[in-house]
């Protein structure tokens, strides 16, 4: 019964029409993370990233109308940067979407055009300007974070970090938090997925990390989340902070120093500052998740992880299932999980998009 749902929810009709157009206007689509990804930057494109305001955002999408319908009636607007539409697992999406163009007039053109078009299919879509916001909140830091460590170690779990400033806030002015701002707000979303439980595994440190806006009732009216910093003026005599005792990460490596060679961070917990190590690995160039957790691998001398990759079946949503291993010699389990891909255009491709997938889980080190 369960299945028959699933199918009709799904509609295989709409996802034969996906993968035909997929092959005949040959568009390649990345799933990261819960999300759909066409270009960021597509094939052929010219110049620098588009800058602010020029992202829309789409909503009051059907389940079961995918790229094959809304990235040529957006891309009728004008050319297209980037298109993200939100996905669930099981093939569905989640009703809404992102699409970035070239210039701010263009997204303005596409909200004017296609604010409430009627999509054959039916239903009427929502699109308006994206807030586009690239800054997070990082609560419950260490008394003595220095900012300096804090953006080193933030640089070296998450792309795209900009800046970091901290301030005290709260109801007593007693919490230390830090506002994060990142080069867009794709790389700022990925960060948010993370960094509580990168923060947790590296440091031992349970942290929170939310959106950041400044305008508490607009932002409160379109997300739900009440997040915003006390105004620093609103807190002029701040109690002084408490330096926290040392904090060790937690015991998950075997054979493995108690201190990796470069960890920042514990500067700012209480722990010996030490000297940097010059020999340490460099940060890879390219930012895809297999360079990433190869690099944290060498970084904490872990060793080099292996990939263990098994397909299982093609679901009925048209999507291949793999069950994943990666061993880690450094870790005392090997990290595993399930995942699922679009079909690519060749067994390499295939190969290197389960390998990114399983690298990007949340269990990675």
């Amino acid at each position: 019964m369960e299945g028959q749902q699933l199918q009709q929810v799904l509609n295989p009709h709409r996802l034969k029409s996906l993968q035909e157009w997929m092959q005949k206007s040959s568009i390649t689509l990345t799933q990261v993370n819960g999300q759909r990804k066409y270009g960021g930057p597509p094939p052929g494109w010219q110049g620098p990233a588009p800058g602010p305001g020029c992202e829309v955002f789409i909503s009051q999408i059907p389940c079961d109308v995918y790229e094959d319908r809304l990235i040529p009636l957006f891309q009728s607007i004008g050319t297209i940067y980037e298109f993200r539409l939100m996905m669930n697992f099981s093939g569905q999406n989640r009703g809404f979407a992102y699409a970035k163009y070239g210039d701010p007039v263009t997204a303005s053109a596409a909200v004017m055009t296609l604010h409430h078009y009627r999509l054959p299919e039916g239903g009427s879509l929502t699109v308006r300007k994206s807030t586009e916001k690239r800054q997070l909140r990082l609560g419950d830091l260490p008394a003595s974070t220095s900012q300096e460590e804090l953006l080193t170690v933030l640089r070296m779990l998450s792309d795209g970090v900009e800046d970091v400033l901290l301030k005290m806030a709260g109801p007593k002015g007693r919490e230390v938090v830090a506002l994060v701002n990142y080069s867009s707000h794709y790389a700022a979303s990925m960060a948010k997925k993370v960094l509580v439980q990168a923060f947790r595994k590296q440091y031992g440190i349970s942290i929170t990390v939310k959106w950041m806006s400044f305008s508490k009732s607009k932002h409160v009216a379109e997300t739900g989340e009440d997040d915003c910093f006390t105004p620093p003026a609103l807190n002029p005599h701040p109690k002084p902070s408490i330096t926290p005792p040392h904090l060790h990460p937690q015991p998950l490596l075997h054979d493995v120093p108690a201190h990796p060679p470069v960890q920042p961070f514990f500067r700012a917990v209480g722990g010996p500052a030490g000297r940097r190590d010059e020999t340490m690995p460099q940060a890879p160039v390219n930012h895809d998740a297999v360079s990433q957790l190869q690099w944290i691998c060498e970084l904490h001398r872990l060793g080099n992880p292996q990939y263990e990759v098994r397909f299982h079946r093609i679901s009925s949503d048209g999507f291949l299932c793999f069950s994943f291993k990666v061993l880690v010699p450094g870790l005392l389990f090997p990290l595993c999980g399930v995942i699922q891909i679009l079909p690519g255009t060749s067994i390499q491709a295939m190969k290197a998009e389960v390998y990114r997938a399983a690298a990007e889980q949340p269990s990675a080190p």
